[in-house]
């Protein structure tokens, strides 16, 4: 069972990276550096050290202001298409590195998915956002990831169980969504 839960962590985690790249790596930093709570083995202790964690700081505030002004969120999502994936696969590989067997490249390309299929949904719904709202609405869309990121991933590390939930419950949307796009066309 604890290695299931180490797993959706380990997705959690990633997920939350797609969102915003630096406060999921910041949080795992944190703990893993003040508490007991996440164990990062080796190389991934690096994230622990003080330059780390100011680099994290730092760009963690520049993602947030960067992410809430028009048009500059759209180069930020542009240039974040290569690092929240990134990101998603260390915190992937970071945490499902105490589950043992599981093989770290599988972990990294597993964190790269994950994040990067995250960061496609955000970035594409962007533009639209900004378009119907005439940019008045990016800096709310933004504030709300930015606050979904924070919850996923703290839950992904203090209630793992709640990402297995709500894992079930997207795919579970999901297979219903599809299910009811393909009635119509068979019928």
């Amino acid at each position: 069972m604890e290695t299931v839960l180490h797993l959706f962590s380990a997705l959690g985690l990633s997920s939350a990276a797609g969102l915003n790249a630096y406060l999921p790596l910041l949080i795992v930093a944190l703990l893993a550096r003040f508490t007991d709570l996440v164990q990062l083995r080796p190389p991934w202790d690096a994230l622990t050290s003080w330059w780390a964690i100011g680099v994290l700081a730092v760009l963690l505030i520049i993602e947030i202001i960067a992410d809430k002004v028009p048009a500059v969120d759209t180069v930020n999502d542009i240039i974040n298409t290569v690092i929240r994936p990134a990101a998603g696969a260390i915190l992937f590989a970071a945490n499902s590195g105490s589950l043992g067997q599981f093989h770290p490249v599988l972990a990294l390309i597993c964190g790269l998915i994950v994040a990067g299929g995250v960061h496609a949904a955000k970035a594409s719904g962007r533009p639209l956002i900004t378009a119907v709202t005439g940019g008045m609405g990016n800096w709310l869309v933004s504030t709300i990831e930015d606050i979904i990121a924070l919850v996923t991933s703290l839950l992904a590390i203090l209630v793992p169980l709640a990402i297995a939930v709500l894992v079930i419950g997207v795919i579970a949307w999901l297979v219903r969504r599809v299910s009811r796009r393909a009635r119509p066309a068979a019928g």
